[in-house]
C-alpha cells in the first residue's frame, strides 16, 4: 500500500472510532457498554420484530410515551399495534382519553349505528383540552386502518378503540341519562335523584372539590357509589349484564364515581387523587378484558408515567402513587404483561404553557448529561429498541435510579430539571424504544 493511501486509511479508521466514543460521564461507561450491546436498530424493521416477538402469551401490552405531543411516539405505537392485531390477535386498544369522546371513534372503527362518516369528522369534534392529544393525523390514520381491518369481520370479532380516563364526566352524565331512559326506564327516577348532587356542579368540578374541602357542601361520593350499584343490580336482575349497551351504561356510572373521587381528593391528597384516576384506568382495562372474553388480549397507550411500573421510581413510590403498569403486573402477573417505554433526546413537541392555554409547538432541549436520554443519545444508532431480561435487572448500574424524561401537556422548556423522574429503567419497563430527534404532531384540519 502506498504511504499516502495508508495514511488516509488510518485517518478514516481513527475518525470512525472517534465518532463512536460516547460523550458521557466516566461513571456511566459500564452502563453504556452494557446497553450498547442490547440495541436493535429500527431502520430495517428488526426493532419492531424484536418487540412483537416478546408479546407471545401476554394478556396486556402497555406502550408509553415521553410526551403527549410527539408524532413518532404515536406513529411507532400505531405500527406496533397493527402488528399485534394482525399477527397476534389482540382485541382492543385502550388509550389515555375520555370514554365518551373516544367511544365516538370506536363507533366509526366498528361501523356501529350512528357512526360518523370518517375518522377526521370524529376527531374534529374533540373539544376538551388538549385537543391535539387525540385529534391528530396519526390517530386518524390508525382509525382508518382499523375500520378497514374490521370491515369483513363478524361483529363480535371487530377490534375496538376505547378511552380509559376519568375526564369527560359531564358528557358521560348526559349520555347516562339518555341510556337509562332507553334501556332501564324503570330506574330513571332513582338515577336522576342520585345524580342530582354532582349534576348541580356540572362543568364546575373544581369548584365542587374546593367547596367540599372547605366544608361548604357535602360530598356526592355516597350517591355516586349507590348509582353504580343500582346500575349493576338492575342489569343483572334483567339478565342483560353482558349486553353491549349495559356495558356502556355501567361504564358511564364508573366514570362519574371515579372522576368525583379524583377531583375531590385533589384539594388535599395529591397521591390519593392520582391513584383514583389510575385505578379507573385499570378498572376500565379489566372490564374490557372481561368483555372480550377469557382469551382476550389488550393494548394500552398512555404516558410513560402511567405505564412504566411506578414502584421503580423514587418520586412516585415515596408519594404512595401507583399506576396501570404496576397494577397490571400485580393483578395479571409479570409474565402476562409487557411494558414498552418510549424516549427522545431532543426535537419539537405540542404542549401548552399552562392548563387550557393555546397549543404551541415548543423546542425540546437536549437532555442533560447524567440522564438516560443523554446516555441513549450517544448510542451509534439514532433509533433503536432494547428488551430487558433478568440478567439486566441484576446488573448493578441498572439497579441505580437515573433521571428519565417526562414531558406533560403543560410544558416549559426553560425548566427542564423538573421533567426527569429518577427511574430504574430495566425494572420499570420490559423494553424501551428510543428516538434521538422527534417532531410534533400534526393536528387534524
Amino acid at each position: 500500500m502506498k504511504p499516502i493511501a495508508l495514511i488516509l486509511t488510518i485517518f478514516l479508521w481513527t475518525s470512525c472510532q472517534a465518532q463512536h466514543q460516547p460523550d458521557i460521564e466516566e461513571g456511566q461507561m459500564p452502563l453504556y457498554e452494557h446497553l450498547v450491546e442490547k440495541i436493535t436498530a429500527a431502520d430495517n424493521g428488526a426493532a419492531a420484530e424484536k418487540i412483537v416477538g416478546q408479546t407471545d402469551g401476554k394478556r396486556l401490552v402497555l406502550m408509553g410515551e415521553a410526551s403527549h405531543g410527539t408524532a413518532e411516539f404515536y406513529n411507532r405505537r400505531a405500527m406496533l399495534s397493527k402488528k399485534l392485531i394482525e399477527e397476534k390477535g389482540f382485541n382492543f386498544i385502550a388509550v389515555e382519553g375520555d370514554w365518551a369522546a373516544i367511544f365516538q371513534l370506536n363507533k366509526y372503527i366498528k361501523d356501529l349505528p350512528g357512526a360518523a362518516g370518517s375518522a377526521a369528522e370524529v376527531l374534529h369534534a374533540f373539544d376538551r383540552w388538549p385537543e391535539w392529544m387525540w385529534g391528530n393525523t396519526e390517530v386518524e390514520k390508525l382509525a382508518e386502518w382499523m375500520r378497514e381491518f374490521n370491515e369483513d369481520r363478524p361483529e363480535d370479532e371487530k377490534v375496538g378503540f376505547y378511552g380509559i380516563d376519568v375526564y369527560g364526566q359531564w358528557e358521560a352524565l348526559e349520555k347516562l341519562h339518555l341510556l337509562v331512559e332507553r334501556f332501564q326506564a324503570d330506574l330513571a327516577s332513582e338515577v336522576s335523584e342520585l345524580l342530582a348532587c354532582y349534576e348541580e356542579f356540572k362543568g364546575n368540578e373544581w369548584d365542587y372539590a374546593g367547596m367540599v374541602f372547605r366544608g361548604m357542601t357535602s360530598s356526592c361520593e355516597e350517591d355516586l357509589a349507590a348509582l353504580l350499584e343500582k346500575l349493576e343490580s338492575g342489569a343483572h336482575s334483567a339478565g342483560n349484564w353482558a349486553d353491549y349497551e349495559f356495558f356502556r351504561l355501567h361504564q358511564k356510572g364508573l366514570v362519574l364515581k371515579n372522576s368525583e373521587k379524583h377531583v375531590r381528593l385533589a384539594a388535599n391528597d395529591r397521591g390519593g387523587s392520582w391513584n383514583a384516576r389510575v385505578n379507573h384506568f385499570w378498572q376500565t382495562t379489566q372490564r374490557l378484558l372481561e368483555k372480550y372474553g377469557p382469551d382476550s388480549r389488550g393494548i394500552v397507550w398512555a404516558h410513560n408515567t402511567h405505564v412504566g411500573d411506578a414502584s421503580h421510581t423514587t418520586i412516585m413510590r415515596m408519594q404512595g402513587q401507583v399506576n396501570i403498569g404496576q397494577l397490571s403486573r400485580e393483578e395479571l402477573g409479570e409474565e402476562n404483561v409487557f411494558i414498552l417505554g418510549f424516549g427522545t433526546f431532543t426535537g419539537r413537541v405540542n404542549a401548552g404553557s399552562e392548563w387550557g392555554s393555546p397549543m404551541q409547538i415548543m423546542n425540546v432541549p437536549e437532555s442533560p448529561s447524567g440522564t438516560y436520554e443523554h446516555l441513549l443519545s450517544q448510542m451509534p444508532k439514532e433509533e433503536f429498541a432494547m428488551v430487558f431480561d433478568s440478567e439486566d435487572r441484576q446488573f448493578q448500574p441498572l439497579r441505580e435510579y437515573i433521571g428519565h424524561r417526562a414531558i406533560g401537556v403543560v410544558y416549559n422548556p426553560r425548566q427542564e430539571s423538573g421533567n426527569y423522574v429518577p427511574t430504574r429503567i430495566a425494572h420499570r419497563y420490559d423494553g424501551f424504544w428510543f428516538i434521538r430527534k422527534t417532531n410534533e404532531l400534526e393536528v387534524v384540519e
